[in-house]
């Protein structure tokens, strides 16, 4: 049994022992779990707190189906707590305004990696920290792709970015200048660090883009919107964006899912932008 006899909601999760301490699962109310909630929700982590309660309830769940308990209890303590407010990240969707933006990104006369990084944010559909932290180890130029190893991932999964023709022509340009070390992107300080969010931030203000409009984050978005506009298949995007799957085990495996579709879809996606960029007659989006 993966739980002793006797085992504890507060066992599981110790912020709430101050509450309900090593009382048995059957003996634990509603009030109980809500009062700790509400405790972690005044310190300033109201989606700590959410995840907690619902924390319970798997282990509420999982006693019911060991007769531990009779009930989960949790089911009604929905809407007790505060809903978690939703930060959009800012971004842009008008075409022609993205195409002012990698206009200027190209024409950026700035340091060299944060060029690179900006122009390859719109291709790559990673979030800005796993692309500020990618290695040449992990760039395989004979099967275009980037592998990600999970380490670095948000969701903990191993990664594939099929890489299209455009992201190896930047690719190699930029490994003339900092192949040669650990990171794609190395500080101008330092080659041991990669370059920093703020600089990422600081380049998009200098070309006019301020933070209201748009941030390193709002490219990955940008990208999620129009290609679900140009009525790509939602799987291919989802998996792609590396959204984490509910099935671990089949999490295990699925980074390779949908590669053939996700490598046509990103060469296809690459082929828009420059369609952008040159600013020629765009297809209205379908749908």
């Amino acid at each position: 049994m993966p739980y002793p006899s006797s085992f504890s909601l507060a066992r599981t999760a110790p912020k709430f022992f101050p509450v309900f301490g090593g009382k048995h699962i059957a003996e634990v109310e509603p009030a109980d779990i809500l009062k700790a909630a509400r405790h972690v929700e005044e310190s300033g982590a109201l989606e700590t707190a959410h995840r907690l309660v619902q924390l319970c309830g798997q282990l509420l769940r999982y006693g019911i189906a060991t007769g531990r308990c009779k009930y989960d209890i949790t089911q009604g303590l929905h809407g007790a707590l505060p809903k978690v407010s939703v930060r959009h990240m800012s971004t842009i969707t008008d075409r022609k305004r993205i195409g002012e933006l990698l206009r200027a990104i190209d024409a950026y006369g700035g340091f060299l990696p944060v060029r690179s990084a900006l122009r390859l944010a719109p291709l790559l559909f990673v979030r800005p920290g796993e692309l500020r932290a990618a290695e040449w180890s992990e760039i395989d130029f004979d099967n275009a792709e980037w592998r990600i190893p999970a380490s670095k991932m948000k969701m903990k999964q191993r990664h594939i970015v099929p890489l299209a023709r455009q992201s190896l022509a930047i690719l190699n340009e930029l490994s003339v200048y900092t192949g040669h070390g650990r990171f794609l992107f190395p500080s101008m300080r330092t080659d041991t660090k990669p370059i920093s969010l703020e600089s990422l931030v600081v380049a998009l203000h200098a070309m006019g883009f301020g933070k209201e409009e748009i941030v390193p984050h709002g490219l990955l978005s940008m990208a999620s919107t129009l290609l679900n506009e140009l009525s790509n298949n939602r799987d291919w995007i989802e998996r792609q964006l590396a959204h984490g799957d509910r099935n671990h085990v089949r999490a295990a495996y699925n980074h390779a899912e949908f590669l053939p579709e996700r490598r046509r879809m990103m060469q296809e996606w690459a082929d828009f932008l420059d369609e952008i960029r040159d600013n020629v007659a765009l297809p209205a989006p379908r749908g």
